[in-house]
């Protein structure tokens, strides 16, 4: 029981109760209110209307009067006439009350009145008017029916109070018990989850309200943790397979060195032999350790402006030895007239760099590797295209993730890092890469360029490109780098 009293449902159950009963009272006060208040204006201008009607005509207020005296049934009117000196001349008032302004409006008097042979003392409303001859005429009505009207509203109020609280705590409870139901749901979910199945997912009833939007917030949570727990999991066994075939290849050589060299010159071959394959396996590391670092958002702050032109320029005349020793034509092709961006100099020439490395490498002696920048929305967009054996279209989803690389590709060189690092760039800087077919078969990879970080979009003054008195392009291009 104790614990019932610390549960979340308990005090929102008691919380509404107290805020239901609160509310209720609230209004049923206003009621009693408005009632009382409403039953004294309907008094008060009843006094007023027959004090006006027997002044109206002065000569025959006395007869009007004791008409109005005499249509009361229950004794609970009264009226009087008095001379200028007090005198009474009419009804049924021995005396006017002297403090009560001859102002006609309706005021609280207690006065002493002859009912039944008998004198008591009476709240009356009353009304007092001074005739043009000096006389005065007070007009008034017991308070009896707003008393029993008063003592009607208070019993009924006393009598719906305890079905208001017995309601309130009702509702209460059951709101707080459809709560629980659905923090039970989740903390079963929850349970699960803490045991490492990351498939189950918070329950969503489709009613859209706050808990709807936190449950598809939460799972939208959870099915990225279980996209990257997966790509984790695939990503350390590629790393495994990748460094085992060199390491088993490093420990056979070795021992057979060992073993069987011969002289100095042999034993010096099998070390450089052991180094090339221990130079792979640490360009796979490094590889890895690369991604991780661009995709740290803590790169943002190396963002700069500059031209994506010389950048291109500068892959071009990299690439351009190794693609004539294997008789391919690179080709460069600028036709965006302003191609100012603002990000990691250093990183897009290594993204555009393993774009056409990517492309150099699968294309066939005496074809074609074409280098471009164009436009499209306002957006410079960077394009590599090749004529080589192209991709599949049920694996260009896939090219970008870690250490994938297709069937024929698995036995040749590299390890599958190359566009997973074009994509980390992409992503750190809120740009788009895609990959399609050329119309005669090859790749096509296009990289759109924002003109600013998503984040920092429409605020241009904080990019202003700090110029130097040197040439046109100083403070826009700053990066003179390889590719890793």
């Amino acid at each position: 029981m104790h614990r019932i009293f610390k549960t979340t449902a308990f005090r929102w159950a008691f919380a509404i109760a107290l805020w239901s009963s609160a509310l209720s009272l609230a209004l049923l006060a206003f009621v009693y209110w408005r009632t009382v208040t409403f039953a004294r204006e309907q008094l008060d201008h009843l006094v007023i209307h027959e004090a006006r009607f027997a002044a109206a005509v002065p000569a025959e207020a006395a007869g009007r009067l004791q008409m109005w005296l005499q249509e009361d049934l229950h004794s609970v009117r009264f009226a009087g006439l008095f001379a200028a000196d007090g005198r009474p001349l009419a009804g049924n008032l021995g005396y006017a009350p002297a403090d009560l302004p001859d102002d006609g409006a309706a005021r609280r008097v207690n006065m002493a009145v002859q009912l039944g042979g008998q004198t008591i003392a009476e709240e009356l409303r009353a009304v007092a008017l001074r005739l043009d001859d000096g006389r005065q005429l007070v007009v008034a009505h017991d308070l009896d029916e707003i008393q029993r009207g008063r003592s009607i509203v208070l019993r009924a109020l006393a009598l719906a109070v305890g079905p208001m609280l017995l309601l309130s705590v009702v509702g209460g409870i059951m709101l707080a018990a459809q709560a629980r139901r659905r923090l039970s749901e989740v903390e079963a979910v929850l349970a699960k989850l803490m045991r490492g199945d990351l498939r189950h997912r918070l329950p969503v009833n489709g009613t859209g309200d706050e808990f709807d939007r936190l449950s598809a917030g939460v799972n939208a949570l959870l099915a990225e943790i279980e996209r990257l727990m997966d790509e984790v999991r695939g990503v350390g066994d590629s790393i495994a397979h990748d460094l085992r075939t060199p390491l088993t290849r490093l420990r056979a050589r070795l021992e057979c060195s060992r073993d069987g060299a011969r002289s100095v010159e042999e034993f010096q071959q099998a070390i450089d032999q052991a180094l090339v394959w221990l130079d792979q396996t640490l360009s796979l590391i490094t590889a890895v350790l690369r991604i991780g670092e661009i995709e740290h958002e803590r790169r943002r702050a190396a963002f700069h402006p500059f031209d994506l032109a010389p950048v291109l320029r500068e892959v071009a005349e990299l690439y351009e030895p190794t693609a004539e020793e294997k008789a391919i034509r690179l080709t460069l092709d600028i036709a965006a007239r302003d191609a100012v961006i603002i990000g990691d100099c250093d990183l897009m020439l290594e993204a555009v760099a393993n774009l056409v490395d990517n492309a150099v490498k699968f294309t066939p002696a005496g074809g074609e590797v074409r280098l471009g920048l164009g436009e499209r929305g306002g957006a410079p967009v960077i394009i590599v295209e090749d004529t080589g054996p192209g991709i599949p279209p049920e694996e260009r989803a896939q090219v970008f993730k870690r250490f994938y690389r297709s069937a024929p590709e698995r036995h040749g060189e590299g390890n599958g890092l190359g566009l997973s690092i074009v994509a980390a760039i992409a992503g750190l800087h809120d740009y788009i890469v895609s990959v399609a077919e050329t119309a005669g078969g090859g790749c096509r990879f296009e990289l759109v360029c924002h003109r600013s970080p998503a984040g920092d979009r429409g605020d241009p003054a904080r990019w202003a490109p700090e110029r130097s008195s040197g040439g046109a392009n100083d403070g826009l291009l700053g990066c003179r780098s390889t590719p890793s």
